[in-house]
């Protein structure tokens, strides 16, 4: 017995379709030709079905080009998307919290998709992001753009960077990805020719994006399997005996057993030095480094150093 077919659910398989990219005809055609077997459909003249479902489909407000010898793209829609109340919400949070981190353009995107104002911020959340750039620029854009092609290609590439005083670089570049750390957009990147006394995990660099001045092509270098990592452990103390591990790379290796406890130690594994040490400063006097001794020198310096400018008050002069 032929299971139910209509034509809302042939639009529905050409939208889904167009949704993920273009569509030549002919490649088009022979993917619904196995939407319409499987419904146990006539598969006669699916090229003529399908151009007459594209024309419903503008006339119902879907923007699809096409030209001979070019591909179906569905290039925009003005259908109505049905939401409910809690879904209109949680949309308009995604919304406001783009805009304040600086995607603007994406921000529009969902703008248009649920059809309200941009400015309507939602009520029970306030954020404070002041990011450098808007990203949606089209330089920027394009940068993302481009990197994120390297991404797929899994080779080494190098990129022209600007450093915070000016000086350029150019960076020979392996293992990398896109990170947002405080609302700044960055590119996380294994850099293979940089030499460091310690560890591998120290090659693991941070570049931020709008700092890029050029993105080269892809080579035939394929890239490291993963990210370097380095284990640390450190100790919460006073107010944070208590701490809960509340990210994947941290695990509770040892604990004070009074009541309430009065220290614990944890044990992390790290893919940047860079942010970890920004993370374990704002801990302040509660938390102690202590492993591996390279990385306590390091830090223990840099608490000193900065100690040195409160010297004046400690010391009563």
């Amino acid at each position: 017995m032929a299971s139910k077919f209509s034509q809302v659910q042939l639009a529905i398989a050409i939208l889904q379709k167009l949704s993920q990219r273009p569509y030549v005809p002919n490649e088009l055609c022979e993917e619904l030709h196995e939407v319409l077997e499987t419904h146990e459909q006539s598969t006669a003249d699916v090229r003529r079905k399908v151009s007459r479902m594209v024309s419903k489909l503008r006339d119902c407000g879907f923007e699809i080009s096409s030209a001979p010898n070019r591909p179906y793209q569905l290039k925009a829609s003005s259908f109505p998307v049905i939401l409910t109340m809690d879904q209109r919400k949680s949309l308009t949070l995604a919304i406001h919290l783009l805009d304040s981190m600086g995607f603007s353009a994406q921000a529009s995107h969902l703008i248009e998709l649920i059809g309200f104002e941009r400015g309507t911020q939602p009520q029970q959340l306030q954020a404070t992001f002041s990011p450098p750039v808007d990203y949606s620029e089209a330089a920027l854009a394009n940068t993302v753009e481009t990197l994120q092609d390297r991404f797929q290609k899994r080779r080494r590439f190098i990129i022209r960077y600007k450093s915070s005083r000016g000086k350029e670089n150019t960076y020979d570049l392996d293992r990398s990805e896109l990170r947002l750390h405080n609302g700044v957009l960055y590119l996380f990147s294994y850099v293979p020719d940089f030499s460091f006394r310690h560890d591998r995990v120290e090659k693991n660099q941070i570049f931020r994006v709008d700092r890029i001045l050029r993105v080269g092509p892809a080579s035939d270098i394929p890239w490291e399997l993963k990210f370097p990592t380095l284990d640390l452990t450190y100790r919460m103390s006073g107010p944070l005996g208590s701490y809960q591990p509340r990210r994947d790379c941290e695990k509770v290796i040892n604990r004070d057993s009074s009541t309430p406890p009065e220290w614990v130690d944890i044990k992390t594994t790290e893919e940047s030095l860079f942010w970890f040490r920004q993370r374990l400063f704002q801990y302040r006097s509660n938390v102690r480094l202590l492993s591996p001794s390279w990385v306590v020198k390091q830090v223990a310096r840099e608490m000193l150093k900065a100690a040195q400018n409160y010297s004046d008050i400690t010391t009563g002069r």
